[in-house]
């Protein structure tokens, strides 16, 4: 899967954040596989970008847990344990209702317009037919949109970091998911919540959903 690094309309990426993205929702799909090698130049030439560039998203990287370097064997991606699913979940289950519960309450007409979106799009998925890669994207794609709607910059990146962490465990576990395409339509009501500013409802349903995740990871074990 080639992935395009986007920006907001009036902002435009550096060379380092497009391959921060980049490479980061590689490693959040497993597209790059968990104990794999990290090869610089391998990745600047594939994003057509330096080495500079490159050695900076992977510091980055490194820091929200998804790529790890040893001395003297190199870098590598992250193993996946299902043994972290409690803490990931510990603290989504705190923030994710703040998160659904501030965008209600702060979200801008272009965001409201981006949910809507998203939400139509949500309408389109045929359970019977669906591509779990495609369903995952669109699921990352809904939780950040929301996340961006809290207008909080430090809960945002709070929050991706440990919706990137949590998505690479579904991954490893999607053979297994019976329903993973209700899981993602489950996001239909909370993003109506969000556009109709109720933030009592979306918080409720953000805890819902989260809470959902974590069992359905579990009866797949």
């Amino acid at each position: 899967m080639q992935y395009v690094a986007t920006a907001p309309e009036g902002e435009e990426l550096s060379l380092a954040e497009r391959a921060y993205r980049v490479v980061r929702d590689r490693l959040v799909m497993l597209e790059i596989r968990p104990g794999a090698p990290i090869n610089e130049d391998q990745l600047a030439q594939s994003l057509g970008v330096g080495r500079t560039p490159v050695r900076e998203a992977l510091k980055r990287l490194q820091y929200e847990r998804l790529i790890t370097t040893y001395p003297r064997r190199g870098t590598f991606a992250t193993d996946v344990h299902i043994t972290d699913l409690a803490h990931i979940s510990e603290v989504r289950q705190e923030l994710e209702p703040l998160a659904a519960a501030q965008a209600a309450r702060r979200a801008t007409a272009t965001d409201r317009a981006t949910l809507t979106a998203l939400r139509q799009r949500l309408e389109s998925v045929d359970a019977g037919r669906h591509d779990s890669a495609a369903l995952m994207r669109l699921d990352l794609q809904v939780h950040r949109a929301i996340y961006a709607a809290t207008h909080n910059p430090y809960l945002e990146d709070t929050l991706v970091r440990h919706d990137n962490l949590a998505t690479r465990i579904w991954c490893l576990f999607v053979d297994r998911l019976s329903d993973m395409a209700g899981h993602v339509e489950e996001h239909g009501p909370l993003i109506e919540a969000i556009v109709a500013g109720d933030p009592d409802k979306a918080a409720q349903l953000a805890r819902s959903h989260v809470e959902g995740f974590e069992r359905a990871i579990r009866d797949a074990i």
